[in-house]
Order: C-alpha cells, then structure tokens, then sequence
C-alpha cells in the first residue's frame, strides 16, 4: 500500500471516529496521524517580506511615476524649480563652411596688380623724366631724340593707366563677391584675410529661412558642432553679398576657429539671437527625451511623482535651452535622469490611450 493510499486510509478511518479498529490498524492509524501532523507542523516556503511598490499608474487621464528620493538619488534624477522669464528668443539658421580658394586668388591677383602698378609708376616716372631732359637741351636735341622720349613716355603712361584700372577692378570685384570688409581686407591684405588663406579661420555663410528677418546685425551667434552638437561662438563679419540658393534667405558672413572640428564644404546647425523674447521656464536639452515622434520633459505632478509633458513641435529656444510657454513658473522639472523615468513608464507595459500630461 502507497503513503497515498496509507494517509487516506487514515483520514478516512479519523472521519468514521466511533467505528472499532484493530490492534495492527490502530498502531498504523496512530503513525499515520503523527505523520500528517508533522507535514501541518513543517513550514511552508517563505513569503517575500515586501513586495515592491508599483512605480506607475495612471492618474487623471496620464501615466505618473513614482519614485522615492532613494530611487531618485540611485538612478541619477535631479529636479529644479524653473522660474517663468523673459528669454531672447534664437532663430534656427543654416550654415555652410565657404571654400576660400576665389578669396585666395583674389589675393594674389590684387598683390600682383599692385606690384605692376608699381613698376608701371616707376616706368613712367623715368620716361617723363627723359622726355624733359631731352626737351631742356634745346637745339642740341635731335628731332629723333625728342620723338623717342615722348613716344617712350606716352607708352609707359598707357601702361601706369592700365595698372590703375587693373587695381580698380580687382578692388572692386573683391568688395561685390566678399562684401566691404572682406573685401578690403584682400585689398590691404590686414589680418582677417591672412586668417582665412592660413586657414586660423574658417568663413561661414549662415542663411535665415525664408520670411525671417533682423532688425540689426546679428552679433551674438552660435554654430553646433558634430556629432556632439556642442556650441562655438561665431564671430560677426558682415551680411553676405549673396544668399544660399536651397534655402533664399538673409545671409551674413562669419568666421569660425579652424580648429573647432568644421572643414569647407560642411554644413551646420546656426543660432542667431532674435529682436523679440519669449516668456516661459528654461528647459536644457539634456532634459528632453523623445518618443513616438515627438518631444517630451518630465514634471513634478505630487510628491515623488513625475509626468511627462508634451513640447510643441517647433518650441522657441534661448541660449541653447528649449523654452516652455504652456507651464506655469515654479514648476519642478526634471532636469537630468528623464530616459529613466521614460524607461520606467515602459516597464509598465500599460496600454492607456492619453496616458500623458497634457494640461
């Protein structure tokens, strides 16, 4: 007979109490209730302490999360009240990084006229000179000295006449292609275009979109380098004398370090500080996730609790941070560890339709 068999036996005969037993069958009945009451008497397996809390619900129509300052500090999130602020408002622009080869050869072809014009000069200087002399000696002149010191003297004054017209043009030209400061920096070949031939520096073209426009110069501009999008500053030069056909904006030329990671023939993300301003709460980049196509922050919605909050699809930005119109000022933004709370929320695996904050 099985254990089985034996216990079921046994509990059949502790149910028909009143009944007689046997001698053997109630030693083997007593055995098998010692038996059953020690299996009672050993301790199951042990039951979890604590079980986790659940990290994210959905609350008033959006998925909150929930974590504790332990959490918090553990996973790296830091938050900050963000006061609502005036902000000067950056417009998105374009550059390309300008190949200097037709500044190189204006250049050159500048110096040299410029040294052309100089023996022409000279030339004619000493063929005036001749002819006077030839002149102040009267009879003792011959006709045929006369004639050759004045036809020597009318050609080099041709030829100082075509020198001056060739440095006229080249003047010109370099000011109608390059604008007036780049243009005469090739004309006295100062220190902004030896710059540029040694490549110190590079010559940007930043175009505005279409309809945009400024009131002043735009001094204060910045270009992100790739792939890190890190800022550099770029230096003001002057509007450029010509737009980019892709993009039939306002352009303005500036220079940027050779060393800053650009190269001719590259384009760039531009940001030229606007006339008007903004009002909102300064939001970094670092604090933006993106997801499902679009771009989210998170906020502080309670006590240990956060919510993501939708941006708009082109939102203004101030000093290389987004700024946010539709918060009220003091709202608590989460400022670094936003992909973990984002990842938390997937974790969740609920599938609420609206699960976000939207007000």
């Amino acid at each position: 007979m099985t254990w089985r068999s034996l216990l079921l036996a046994g509990v059949l005969a502790a149910g028909l109490g009143g009944l007689a037993v046997s001698p053997p069958g109630a030693r083997l009945l007593g055995e098998l209730r010692a038996h059953v009451e020690a299996l009672q008497a050993r301790p199951g397996p042990a039951k979890p302490a604590h079980l986790p809390a659940q990290r994210t619900a959905v609350e008033e129509g959006r998925t909150v999360v929930r974590l504790s300052a332990a959490e918090r500090a553990r996973i790296g999130i830091t938050t900050e009240a963000r006061p609502l602020a005036d902000h000067r408002e950056e417009l998105q622009a374009y550059g390309s990084v300008l190949d200097l080869a037709r500044v190189t050869d204006l250049t050159n072809a500048y110096a040299s006229a410029r040294a052309a014009l100089q023996t022409a000069q000279a030339r004619a200087e000493v063929s005036r000179s001749a002819l006077q002399r030839a002149k102040s000696l009267g009879p003792y002149a011959t006709t045929v000295q006369v004639e050759t010191a004045e036809g020597t003297a009318q050609t080099d004054q041709a030829a100082l006449a075509a020198a001056e017209s060739q440095v006229r043009t080249l003047s010109a030209t370099a000011q109608q292609e390059w604008g007036p400061v780049i243009g005469r920096a090739i004309v006295e070949r100062s220190a902004v275009v030896t710059r540029l031939i040694e490549r110190t520096n590079f010559l940007v073209q930043v175009t505005l979109p279409p309809g945009e426009g400024l009131k002043g110069p735009p001094a204060a501009a910045f270009a992100e380098v790739p792939p890190q999008s890190a800022r550099v500053a770029l230096a003001y030069v002057s509007p450029a004398t010509r737009t980019d056909p892709r993009i039939q904006g306002l352009s303005f030329f500036y220079t940027v370090p050779g060393d800053s990671g650009f190269l001719p023939g590259m384009s760039m993300l531009a940001f030229l500080a606007a006339d008007r301003s903004v009002t909102g709460l300064s939001v970094p980049e670092d604090a933006v996730v993106h997801w499902q196509g679009a771009a989210w922050i998170y906020r502080a919605v309670g006590a240990d609790a956060f919510a993501r909050h939708r941006l708009k699809a082109d939102p203004p930005m101030s000093a290389d941070a987004f700024v946010v119109e539709d918060l009220p000022g003091g709202t608590e933004i989460v400022l670094s560890g936003a992909q973990a709370l984002l990842s938390e929320e997937m974790k969740s695996q609920l599938q609420v339709s609206g699960g976000v904050d939207d007000d």
